[in-house]
């Protein structure tokens, strides 16, 4: 808000985002309270009289005069916290990449509001703007949870009244259907015929990859990180226990059973060091350079030929910005795949890339409708790993998933095998008992806690009073 106009009085406004009263005296807001209140009008008088007389504001509310923190300073102090605690390997989480844009969406509506003023009507403009950049819902649910954890967090600190935190609880998380909020889109399966003719396209690292995923159900990061020293292979069935999973944090453990199949697949990339990561992403580089190498047209005496300018394990050369790493990240394999699905699913014409273009030719000679109509046509045709995962999930089980329900069982209940010429076998008729038998487990009624005659007689009379409802 700019200077006050000579000769005039400091207006009695509304601060949208909070709701609060505030009045502007040389550059400086001074918040009342609620608007429209009588306390902030009384307050508002007040300081009105005292500038009127003196031309400036000695006296300050008793929130002011004590130095009261504002917002921005307790984002400040959570941030430093957060840098240090979501930390995994020695990198940032994606959850502090999502506290990122939380803490700069709440710095822009509230940063300069005294903490005590805080309340369930700031929590809901935040959110309000969140629904108008179209995010979703469940993002934006999750997002305000962030927000009430930031305060919760300087309640236990002593930066806040609990009050504070105890307010902003009171905001439920948006409904489905209840709000202009979009809902985000469910991530499908990919079908198993579209994986086929995606990974001739692909270099045989990558596509072992996509078959070990598939037949393991792991995670996308999980399958990026695999080591030979995480592999236990006692056993018939291999154990695979992932180290750093999304739910470590929980005392919960993750054991990606490796049945015969996967263990073809796998066996040629421990021949390595046991710490080293099994699938390398300079191997896959160096067989797509070969590949590129055997199908130049130029002779191996003219151009850049290997062992020249261009050769220094990367795609670049000597000065290259990029070189592959150690392992694969999630994006890294996402990257790969989409690359090949764009081979194997060309767009079509005039869309289409032709062999004597660049890739700067080719979208410079594309209308700005004809780009936007190939990001279009790509995003249709490309898939990403985590749709693996949820492909997995829809075939029958696999041989490890019933390795794991009978060791480990499921919801308590163990599928029961035998042996048969030196293996462990099962049944469909004892595939479909152990699902009864889980079925039943979860019908159950619970059991009665057993309590004095007297709480007896009260919970009695309580479920007698809301019999009707």
């Amino acid at each position: 808000m700019g200077r006050t106009k000579a000769g005039s009085l400091p207006a009695y406004q509304l601060h949208k985002a909070s709701g609060k009263a505030v009045v502007t005296i040389n550059y400086r807001d001074i918040y009342l309270g609620d608007h429209g209140s009588p306390e902030s009008k009384a307050e508002y008088a007040r300081i009105i009289v005292e500038y009127a007389s003196t031309g400036e504001v000695k006296r300050q509310r008793a929130s002011e005069q004590s130095l009261a923190r504002v917002v921005i300073e307790i984002l400040a102090a959570y941030w430093e916290f957060a840098q240090a605690y979501y930390l995994k390997d020695g990198k940032p989480t994606e959850e502090q990449k999502a506290l990122r844009k939380v803490i700069r969406d709440v710095r822009t509506v509230c940063g300069d509001l005294p903490v005590d003023e805080v309340g369930p009507k700031v929590i809901k403009a935040i959110r309000q703007r969140w629904i108008d950049e179209q995010l979703c819902r469940g993002y934006i649910n999750q997002n305000t949870g962030r927000v009430c954890r930031i305060f919760k967090w300087a309640v236990s600190e002593e930066l806040v009244s609990s009050s504070v935190y105890e307010s902003l609880r009171t905001v439920t998380g948006l409904r489905k259907g209840r709000s202009l909020a979009s809902e985000s889109v469910p991530i499908p399966p990919v079908s198993i015929q579209v994986v086929q003719r995606t990974i001739p396209h692909l270099s045989s690292v990558v596509a072992d990859m996509i078959r070990f995923q598939l037949l393991t159900g792991a995670r996308p990061g999980e399958v990026c990180k695999i080591r030979p020293c995480d592999i236990d292979r006692s056993g018939d069935v291999w154990e695979y226990h992932v180290e750093g999973h999304k739910m470590e944090h929980h005392d919960r453990s993750r054991v990606i059973y490796v049945g015969p199949e996967a263990q073809a697949i796998i066996s040629p990339y421990l021949l390595r060091e046991s710490t080293t990561c099994c699938f390398s992403p300079a191997e896959s580089v160096a067989e797509l350079r070969e590949r590129r190498s055997l199908s130049r047209k130029t002779p191996p005496s003219c151009g850049n030929a290997r062992g020249r300018k261009r050769d220094n394990g990367g795609l670049r050369g000597n000065s290259a910005r990029w070189k592959p790493g150690d392992s694969f990240t999630t994006g890294s394999y996402g990257q790969a795949i989409k690359r090949g699905c764009d081979i194997a699913f060309p767009a079509p014409e005039p869309l289409a890339k032709t062999e004597a273009e660049t890739i700067a030719q080719h979208r410079s000679r594309l209308t700005a409708k004809q780009l936007a109509e190939l990001e279009s046509w790509q995003k249709s045709q490309r898939w990403a790993p985590n749709q693996l995962r949820h492909t997995r999930g829809t075939e029958r089980p696999h041989p490890a998933t019933l390795h794991r329900w009978e060791r480990e069982g499921l919801r308590g209940v163990k599928l029961r095998t035998a042996y048969a010429g030196g293996h462990k076998r099962t049944c469909r008729q004892w595939i479909r008992e152990f699902f009864d038998e889980i079925n039943s487990v979860e019908n159950r009624q619970p059991l009665t806690p057993s309590t004095t005659s007297g709480r007896e007689a009260e919970i009695e009379s309580a479920r007698q009073s809301i019999a009707s409802i």
